[in-house]
């Protein structure tokens, strides 16, 4: 999947769009900027799928990128999953990745990249969130592997690099204290901006009164928060306010 913004006057379109496999888009009417959704027809992410998402947002272009549900990672018989996402964001964009939860079924495996290239005056935020079982439907023991990187560049230049693993007994891994203390559900969120060093008090503000474990630093014109909780609703609940503070308004309507 290919999506293209560009500002057009004082709106923003996507012009330019490439769908293929089981991923669609879709961008219902907002009051700002213009919100791209996108849907999984096929339901969920089995082991062996390949799926490659690039975004490209022009000078003054507003975009956020949402799903329309939470990413379900199925049981694998053999190979992984994979995930690839590469975003370029031009001068004076502004740009929102904000998927919905991926969760991860008993037997799942996954590998996830995130690639940013952003000019340097362009204002990005990344939100992305795991949930480690279903624990709705009772799965509150996983095995299998979950493996993330992600690399951000302003002009070029390296300014953020993740790289996370885990596999084998997750649910006994993240019982551990010095990993996840029972958590079940993790977010990483990544604001970078001219101004993002001057938001980590509100950030902290609103994150204050959640049920959630949260840690939030600030540098680089970068602000990081990274949230971990046994409850996948506590967890969202945390997000939805943390978005809320950060956009100064709600989070995309599908999220609701």
């Amino acid at each position: 999947m290919r999506l293209e913004f560009a500002a057009t006057g004082a709106r923003t379109e996507l012009f330019r769009v490439f769908e293929t496999g089981g991923l669609r888009v879709r961008c219902p009417n907002t009051a700002r900027g213009c919100e791209a959704v996108i849907v999984n027809t096929g339901g969920g992410i089995a082991g062996g799928d390949h799926a490659k998402i690039d975004i490209v947002a022009g000078d003054d272009a507003d975009a956020t990128i949402t799903t329309a549900a939470a990413e379900k990672v199925y049981r694998a018989q053999n190979a992984e999953a994979s995930v690839e996402v590469s975003l370029r964001a031009g001068a004076r964009s502004r740009v929102e990745w904000l998927p919905q939860e991926t969760i991860l079924f008993d037997g799942a495996h996954l590998s996830r990249r995130l690639d940013i290239d952003l000019d340097s005056t362009a204002s990005l935020t990344l939100m992305e969130c795991v949930v480690f079982g279903r624990m709705a439907m009772g799965e509150l023991s996983i095995e299998g592997s979950f493996r993330d990187r992600w690399r951000v560049r302003r002009d070029r230049r390296l300014i953020f690099a993740e790289d996370a693993r885990i596999d084998g007994d997750i649910t006994g891994l993240l019982d551990r204290p010095a990993i996840g203390r029972n958590a079940r559900a993790s977010a990483l969120f990544v604001h970078v901006a001219p101004d993002a060093e001057a938001r980590i008090d509100a950030i902290r503000e609103a994150l204050e009164p959640v049920a959630c474990e949260w840690g939030a630093s600030a540098w680089n014109g970068m602000a990081v928060v990274r949230m971990l909780s046994p409850s996948p609703e506590l967890l969202r609940l945390a997000i939805l306010a943390l978005l809320r503070a950060m956009r100064g308004r709600a989070a995309p309507r599908v999220w609701q």
